[in-house]
Order: structure tokens, then sequence, then C-alpha cells
């Protein structure tokens, strides 16, 4: 083999190579065909095998992307999961109810292909579709979550429509009459824990007008906190609940609706998890304008460590 060969397949790699380059792994971006075919034209003798084989003793590998980069940290992040903290500590010492809030992944619903395996006979397995194209009489599956920190319970309504906010505060007040109300009958607030985004967002006119609404309607104070922007998976209610429902019904396709909420009422944990789930046939218009003249309304008191994170809304006077 022309002795001259390895040192020239690296100068070719070396200027796209990517990684550590004191690392004993390292990768490229250039195909060993394209490898080469340079290194023909500089009068190497040279296969696309041949370069794959030299590539490897020399430490690089074929790697696919990884998700790892979530932008600059905001400089308050870690101060805010301590407010959030120590805010829920606060209100279950007080016996009152704090819960984390959000939407899991929207669903198919029809006979596709779902992640996971589960028990069959042999030789037998669940038939899917071949290809995940919206069924259009069936829609998609929205759960959105409330998951009660101080009790392990969780409550999920399944919406048909769309996303909003109001059909978050919506999920919020069917848990409040149907769990809530009967866990905490002396309770005069509530804590909810979310996201800065989505339709639970910090900055959401109609997320603050919804919220206000079911204040009035429950007379409660609402006091909100949001996980600072890129990290929602620290919200409790996505290992808390939303993983355990995806692993109750892992390799079984959601063939309706109703298919979806049995199986997330059927989720249950060894350390005593429980939830409850109904079916919401509502529709949610999206792009709600919210006014300035509305907004003035709402009773809003921001707290003092970032106001735009933390706030409470109060119910008006009967």
């Amino acid at each position: 083999m022309d002795p001259r060969l390895s040192a020239a397949l690296d100068h070719l790699v070396e200027p796209t190579s990517r990684g550590d380059p004191e690392s004993p792994l390292r990768w490229t971006c250039l195909s060993t065909r394209a490898l080469a075919k340079a290194l023909v034209a500089q009068g190497h003798r040279a296969s696309d095998w041949l370069v794959r084989q030299l590539l490897s003793a020399s430490g690089y590998s074929l790697q696919a992307n990884r998700k790892t980069m979530e932008g600059t940290q905001h400089p308050d992040r870690d101060a805010q999961f301590r407010y959030i903290q120590t805010q829920v500590v606060q209100q279950l010492r007080r016996r009152q109810p704090a819960i984390s809030v959000d939407t899991k992944k929207k669903e198919l619903v029809g006979n596709f292909k779902n992640g996971g395996r589960e028990w069959r006979p042999r030789g037998d397995p669940q038939r899917a579709r071949v290809h995940d194209f919206l069924d259009l009489k069936k829609g998609k599956a929205i759960p959105y979550g409330v998951y009660d920190l101080g009790r392990n319970q969780g409550w999920v309504t399944v919406g048909i429509d769309h996303d909003t906010a109001a059909f978050a505060v919506n999920t919020i007040h069917r848990w409040w009459k149907t769990l809530g109300i009967r866990a905490y009958p002396r309770a005069s607030s509530v804590l909810i824990v979310a996201d800065s985004g989505g339709s639970n967002g910090s900055r959401i006119r109609l997320w603050k007008w919804e919220l206000q609404r079911l204040a009035d309607a429950t007379q409660l104070n609402l006091h909100v906190c949001h996980f600072p922007p890129g990290t929602s998976k620290w919200n409790k209610i996505e290992h808390r609940l939303f993983s355990f429902i995806s692993q109750n019904w892992r390799g079984r396709p959601l063939l309706t609706h109703a298919t979806i909420v049995k199986l997330i009422a059927r989720t249950r944990t060894s350390i005593g998890l429980t939830v409850r789930c109904n079916l919401d046939e509502g529709r949610y218009p999206q792009k709600v304008k919210i006014t300035d003249d509305q907004m003035a309304t709402i009773r809003l008191r921001s707290d003092v460590f970032h106001g735009d994170w933390n706030y409470v809304i109060q119910p008006h006077e009967r």
C-alpha cells in the first residue's frame, strides 16, 4: 500500500473533521467514495473500501446528529428553579394544591404504528399502516395534563380541536371540579407550574385572560410560576405522568379517541400514581385576540422576583 496514502487521506479529512482533535474518536462528514475519488485524482490508488479501513484505523467513525445545544442559558435559570421549588414547598405545607401542567405530544388517531413492544403470540405482530398520513375522519388527539404534586395524581383531558390557552385552562377547571375541590375543600389558592411556551406560555394573553375567568369562577387565587425558556424537560409532569402514559400504551395503535382515554386512565405505577382522563369534544378557535382593554381588567399581581415568570391572578369580588 502507498505509504503516503494515510497522510494524504488525513489531509483531506482534517479541514472538515468535527469534534475534539485530542479525542481518540473523530468523525467526518465526507463520504468514503468522495474521499477515494479525491485521492485517485491526486495519483493514489484507493477505493471506498480501503478509505473506510484507513478512517477506522485513524479513529474516525460515522455518527448521527445529537441534540445537545439548547442555546444560551438565561442568567436567572437556576434562581428560578430554586424559586419554584420554594413556592411548591410552601404551598404544600399550607395544605394548598400545587399542580404541574403541560400538553403531551399530539398523537395521530387510527391504526398507526406506536413505538415500543408488547407481548403477543409469536409471529402475530399488531398490523399497522405503513405511512403516517393524518386520517381526516379521526384527526389527532391532544392530551393536556394536570399533575397534582402533593398527591401523585394525574388528570388528562384529550382534546380533538386545537391546543389553545382556552383548552388548557378548561382542563385545569375540569380537574378542579372533579378532583381538586374534593381533595382540597378549604383551598384558597392554587399554585400552577407551567412551561414558558406553548398554550400556557408566559407571554400568551389568552392564557392570562382565561385564568382570570377561572379565578372568578372558583374564587381562588391562581399563583403561576413558569420555567425559564428551554427548560421544559424539568417540568415534573413530564417524568412523573407523561412518561408513564407513554410506557403504558407502547406498542399499541391508538385506534380511537376512546382507546386513548382508556389507556391513559389505566396508567398506574408501583409508587401510587393514579390517573383520571376524559374527552373534550369542544371547539377552541385559534388566534383569539385579547385587547389592551381586556388585559386591563385582569387582576394580575407580579411577584417581586421575575414578575414576567411569576405572578398571581386574583378573582374579582362577587
